[in-house]
């Protein structure tokens, strides 16, 4: 048995594949409970007799995590903790309350592509889930991407 919080890695009528946010462990259910790919699932999985390769699932709650960027600059704190780190690095500050704030600095003619990378990444997502939180923001400005995980 395994408790957790699952990232939808493919879903058909009969079955769905699901990765555990916290290790990354890929699970093949034997049926799908509804779940859509791109989604979250909280949930408890049981290996299935006799062979055990793959698992049906109690869903406790399904949820997806909103990931967008806005037009508002990184915040006073972003673009300093940007002024201070090379091209390339990325800094992690805790929010007051719930969520993560991760400051990267890109070359300043990459930064529309590294936004992109971190729309499209679901590494996102899953990141959002481990945090607890179901709101992904970006915000950037040449040289500077700030992802804000937000509750």
């Amino acid at each position: 048995m395994k408790e957790g919080t699952f990232y939808v890695t493919e879903a058909e009528e009969s079955s769905a594949i699901l990765r555990d946010v916290s290790d990354g462990q890929v699970h093949t259910l034997a049926d799908n409970p509804g779940v859509e790919v791109g989604g979250l699932v909280e949930a408890t999985l049981e290996p299935e007799p006799p062979m055990e390769v793959v698992w049906s699932a109690e869903v406790e709650r399904t949820f997806t995590v909103d990931v967008s960027r806005t037009e508002e600059p990184p915040t006073q704190r972003a673009r300093e903790t940007a002024a201070d780190q090379p091209v390339g690095e990325i800094t992690r500050h805790e929010r007051a309350g719930t969520g993560e704030v991760h400051v990267l600095t890109v070359p300043e003619e990459e930064t529309e592509s590294a936004v992109t990378d971190v729309l499209d990444d679901e590494a996102t997502v899953e990141r959002a889930a481990r945090l607890g939180v179901e709101r992904v923001e970006i915000r950037a400005e040449p040289g500077v991407v700030s992802v804000r995980y937000l509750p």
